[in-house]
């Protein structure tokens, strides 16, 4: 009996290195070309990207152990909506003719900016891991999915993380995409899902490309990290700066505060919208997820008119409330006079009417 058990522990053992290694969701590699273009980056040493500043993953007093201990099972009140998030649905192949904004919920939105559409990070998955049913989606009363989306101009990705590049969307949205732009190295994950090379837009930090006539791309650095197998760091995580004839726009990649945000203030600032990562943080890993005591400086370093607070209301990949981000971000905004807008879910935000007030629809769920 001893040597079945064992022997099935084996089998269990070998199918799931199996799985991590051939499902192609783990994507590409790096060769040729696009090998070559990545040493090239000032970003690229030893193999790997690095960050502008020292950046640990954790801090050196963190007890990885415990902390793993914690997430995995230390009951934290509100971790998760007891009830579906109100959402409002929209159809968006037929869009009001303005410019707009919708945020799905996490990293995952779309722009219509003259008449073309943006989408940045989509997971409509309902999972954030590689690991099928560890870290759910929350409930929505509108749920949406790849189907619902008409065709895409620009497909913008800001890192390889499974929570900002979903497998599973991406493959369905690929009929329906016309450029996907993306950091150094995370096209090879999207040639390897099927797209084709001529689709594909990659840059460093810093490089600057005109998407069409009167829209202008800028990667622009972040603070974090990337990838989706055991090596990190092997492909580059970016923000980006979209400049069109009417909007200055920031779009914010996962990142821990440091000295680029009021470098890109500077060299690119002021904006009209700041789309801003928050929620998912945490002390022991705030070098790559800044904490609310730091979103005030990020705005204000950026030169942000309106700020958008996102990277929550949909997973919990971190061990604070879910409510927490949009109230801390609500009470910062209140306190230092930073204006910021807090939509529902799916609702349509224009971007010709940014002083709009959006009441904290968060504190009426349970």
């Amino acid at each position: 009996m001893a040597w079945m058990v064992l022997g099935l522990l084996v089998i269990v053992m070998i199918s799931g290195i199996l799985y991590y290694f051939v499902h192609p969701m783990f994507g590409g590699s790096f060769k040729g070309a696009r090998l070559e273009r990545m040493k090239q980056s000032p970003n690229f040493r030893n193999g790997v990207f690095h960050n502008l500043e020292v950046t640990p993953s954790l801090k050196s007093d963190v007890n990885v152990v415990t902390l793993m201990w914690d997430f995995l099972f230390k009951k934290t009140p509100g971790l998760k909506p007891l009830n579906p998030l109100p959402s409002k649905r929209c159809d968006l192949s037929n869009l009001p003719k303005e410019d707009l904004i919708i945020w799905f919920g996490h990293s995952s939105y779309l722009l219509q900016i003259d008449g073309k559409l943006i989408l940045v990070d989509p997971v409509f998955s309902e999972n954030a891991s590689p690991i099928p049913g560890s870290n759910q989606a929350f409930k929505m009363t509108v749920d949406y999915t790849a189907l619902d989306f008409p065709k895409i101009d620009y497909l913008l990705i800001s890192h390889d993380h499974y929570d900002h590049l979903d497998y599973e969307t991406v493959v369905k949205l690929k009929d329906q995409v016309g450029h996907v732009v993306c950091g150094l190295g995370v096209g090879a994950h999207f040639e390897s899902w099927g797209y084709s090379p001529d689709q594909i837009i990659e840059g460093d930090w810093y490089d600057q490309m005109k998407l069409a006539p009167g829209f202008e791309v800028t990667f622009t650095p972040a603070r974090h990290f990337s990838g989706r197998r055991f090596t990190r760091n092997n492909t580059l995580w970016t923000s980006f700066v979209l400049k069109t004839l009417k909007y200055n726009l920031f779009l914010g990649g996962d990142s821990g505060y440091g000295r680029h945000f009021k470098t890109i203030g500077e060299q690119f600032g002021p904006f009209d919208l700041a789309v801003l990562e928050s929620g998912q943080y945490n002390d022991a890993w705030h070098y790559i997820h800044s904490l609310p005591e730091e979103w005030g400086a990020e705005i204000k370093d950026l030169q942000a008119k309106v700020t958008l607070p996102i990277h929550s209301s949909k997973f919990a990949l971190a061990m604070h409330g879910w409510k927490e981000p949009m109230e801390k971000f609500y009470e910062i905004a209140n306190k230092e006079h930073i204006a910021v807008i807090t939509p529902q879910l799916g609702e349509l935000v224009y971007l010709n009417k940014l002083d709009t007030v959006y009441a904290p629809w968060w504190r009426e769920v349970d």
